[in-house]
């Protein structure tokens, strides 16, 4: 055989589909806005730091309703699972921002905090970046949008003697409202970022 084939659909064919090289996992950004107890140094490493995060689930629930020795399945109400970041400990800031976000809700020592929902959450967004190089700009593939984020859970950082040649890490979960996918130009993609702010 001269080149690689099942039926119709050889390898030429599939480097064809495959031209723009592919979305790649480690090209993205994450921002938190206006994070309680974090001022606009901590957004900004925000950008840079957050090591690991998640492009969200769609999840619609299942109404199983039987009859005559069927099930027949219904369409049930929209869920959202809880979005995850893993963060690099640069200096304790960011997670001295979290801790001080949750701690707003919720009072380690008084047990009381804030109980109006929007004085407490925020917007996140993950961007999912091109290797494509614009003008000036890294086009964003696609943009989702969290709404009404708050920190659930802080994570424990581990401390360990054994632990050599490693930077700490920890992971933040956030419930929140919903998300939505931010509209894109003619061209499918959006402006893009700064080159020089995205490194």
């Amino acid at each position: 055989m001269s080149n690689l084939t099942f039926g119709n659909r050889d390898i030429t064919k599939f480097r064809e589909k495959l031209n723009k090289g592919g979305v790649r996992s480690n090209l993205f950004e994450v921002e938190i806005k206006n994070i309680p107890g974090g001022g606009p140094d901590v957004q900004d490493e925000i950008k840079f730091l957050v090591k690991a995060a998640e492009i969200p689930a769609s999840n619609i629930g299942n109404i199983p309703v039987p009859f005559r020795g069927r099930v027949l399945p219904v369409a049930g109400d929209r869920t959202f699972d809880p979005w995850t970041v893993t963060i690099i400990n640069n200096d304790f800031k960011i997670r001295e921002s979290m801790e001080k976000w949750s701690n707003f809700i919720n009072d380690m020592v008084l047990a009381n905090g804030s109980v109006d929902p929007d004085s407490y959450q925020r917007t996140g967004i993950v961007k999912q970046l091109s290797r494509q190089s614009g003008n000036d700009k890294i086009p964003v593939l696609r943009q989702y949008n969290f709404f009404g984020i708050y920190p659930n859970v802080i994570s424990n950082i581990p401390l360990d003697y054994g632990a050599t040649d490693q930077i700490e890490e920890f992971q933040v979960t956030f419930n929140y409202l919903y998300w939505t996918v931010e509209e894109t130009n003619e061209s499918g993609k959006r402006s893009g970022l700064e080159a020089d702010a995205a490194g």
